[in-house]
């Protein structure tokens, strides 16, 4: 079953999550690129970034179960678009790079995916 997917990514230091079916914390459990000086002012738009973030372990397995949580969503009873928001500290790093990569997973099964990055081009969080 196709579905209407929007995936927002944002990071957690700028504002409070947006609202979503389904919030991902990437905070805890992924290592934070940013503590990498060769990393930390570049973004997800970088490949550096998205070899360091998608190489983390677990992000892969992170990606099927959330798209697997999303196939739960879409087969509820409610119609419309699913919404994911998936968050890291800042929001230049893991979470675009998770957005993107569960884009592409969620794409290639069908389903109809926009990607917002809501933070990524804000400034670096000094931390």
């Amino acid at each position: 079953m196709s579905v209407a997917v929007e995936i927002v990514s944002f990071g957690y230091l700028h504002n409070a999550p947006p609202a979503a079916h389904l919030t991902i914390d990437l905070r805890h459990h992924f290592r934070d690129p940013h503590v990498s000086p060769e990393l930390r002012y570049m973004t997800a738009n970088d490949a550096p970034v998205r070899t360091a973030v998608l190489n983390t372990p677990g992000i892969t397995d992170l990606v099927e179960a959330t798209a697997t949580a999303v196939a739960a969503f879409a087969s509820g009873p409610s119609a419309g678009t699913v919404t994911v928001a998936d968050g890291c500290a800042g929001g230049r790093h893991r979470a675009p790079t998770f957005a993107s990569a569960l884009a592409e997973r969620l794409s290639a099964v069908g389903h109809t995916v926009t990607v917002h990055h809501r933070d990524l081009d804000k400034d670096v969080v000094q931390r």
